[in-house]
């Protein structure tokens, strides 16, 4: 597309201000689109109150004083190039911050095109004056189990936009269907950030939430959440002998886990024996490292150190995207590869949507990651020289966003 466009794109930096991967996948779009010389506006009215990530389970997270959450959003913005060109709705007001009313209005006014990441908007009704909305499923399976078990609400704001994208490049074939057509696409990462010739340290990491809602029943089955694929992996320190570290987040929910009879039989007597134990200290009793998400990658400078730290990811994916088999890739995994970071990860159904085998490695089971960990180590330099080659063939901002654009607009 060669024609400038005004855009607006939505997101949830303000509600996560000390979460630097959620800033990112928001960044990466916006800044994306800026590249490709477009006039872009980031816009966050999710109705989603601000919260404190330094509570206790249990004890209330909400940010009264959201003073860090607009400070970390204008910084940020300013930090980018996008300074005066953002607007946050706390709904604890309601109270608006960033360009002005009267700003903000012509922008609805002359924008062409609104690309809601993640389906972030409360009333996407409310900004049907653009003539163009697109919604970005960045929650494959559990997105499309909402729609199709009829959650009160979400077809209504789902069925107002023009053109639906999901990164997970299966959930058309795989379902479950919603009456949608959903377009297959990709995080789009902005290369060009995360060019580094930092040397790595020699353990595999990955940043994650042991849960992060509640699972989802659909047609007799449950999709759950990390949780439940890690439980079943928790061996591969002691098996591999490899050093793994995990940056979790502090928000774990007892009540949001999954059960499970198919666990090992090492797994089983220790969570009956402990069954009190917190995530972290299962983990560590297993062998892996565990450090506080919200202080090591609490900002998108300290988030993409950490990324450039690592000599690779290693990571499980959610139990429903598993399941579903949805091709969805994520985000941050996509980041590691433009660092030149080798993943191995657990399989989504890939193999049709990436190349696999060198750069991306992928596990079904304990043993498939056990020999993924042993191939990226016994070829390290072929792997990270994949990774780049596939950070820019398949995330290169400039190629997933130009397709999505012309998809959008056509």
């Amino acid at each position: 597309m060669s024609s400038s466009l005004r855009i607006i794109v939505t997101g949830l930096i303000a509600q996560h201000p000390r979460l630097g991967g959620v800033a990112w996948d928001y960044l990466n779009v916006a800044l994306g689109l800026r590249r490709l010389g477009h006039d872009v506006f980031y816009l966050e009215d999710s109705g989603e109150w601000p919260y404190l990530l330094d509570g206790v389970p249990g004890a209330d997270w909400t940010a009264y004083d959201f003073s860090e959450n607009v400070e970390t959003l204008a910084c940020l913005m300013d930090r980018f190039g996008l300074g005066g060109r953002w607007a946050y709705r706390c709904p604890l007001g309601p109270s608006w911050y960033g360009v002005s009313e009267a700003e903000r209005k012509r922008l609805l006014d002359s924008a062409e095109l609104l690309i809601d990441v993640s389906g972030t908007l409360e009333r996407p009704g409310e900004y049907r004056r653009v003539p163009r909305m697109v919604y970005l499923d960045t929650d494959p399976v559990f997105t499309q189990i909402d729609l199709a078990n009829g959650k009160p609400g979400v077809r209504d704001r789902v069925d107002v936009y023009d053109v639906h994208f999901s990164v997970g490049e299966r959930i058309g074939e795989a379902g479950p269907a919603t009456g949608h057509r959903w377009r297959p696409t990709k995080h789009p990462i902005v290369i060009s950030e995360w060019g580094t010739r930092k040397t790595p340290r020699r353990c595999f990491t990955t940043v994650m939430a042991w849960t992060s809602y509640r699972p989802l029943l659909h047609n007799g089955c449950r999709y759950g959440q990390k949780d439940l694929e890690l439980r079943r992996l928790l061996e591969l320190p002691a098996r591999v002998g490899v050093e793994f570290e995990i940056a979790l987040a502090r928000t774990a929910h007892v009540r949001w886990e999954t059960e499970s009879a198919a666990l090992p039989a090492a797994v089983e007597e220790i969570l009956t024996l402990h069954p009190e134990w917190k995530p972290q200290q299962l983990l560590e009793h297993f062998g892996w490292r565990v450090r506080d998400a919200a202080e090591v990658v609490r900002d998108v400078e300290r988030y993409r150190d950490f990324i450039w730290s690592s000599r690779a990811e290693w990571s499980v994916a959610k139990n429903g995207y598993v399941r579903g088999r949805s091709g969805w890739f994520s985000g941050r995994s996509a980041c590691y590869l433009a660092a030149g970071r080798p993943v191995v990860v657990q399989d989504t159904g890939l193999d049709s949507v990436l190349p696999v085998g060198r750069g991306v490695v992928t596990f079904p089971n304990l043993e498939e990651a056990i020999a993924g960990v042993r191939e990226v180590n016994s070829d390290y330099e072929r792997h990270a020289r994949a990774a780049r080659e596939i950070a820019f063939e398949y995330f290169d901002s400039d190629k997933v966003l130009t397709r999505l654009l012309s998809e959008a607009m056509s």
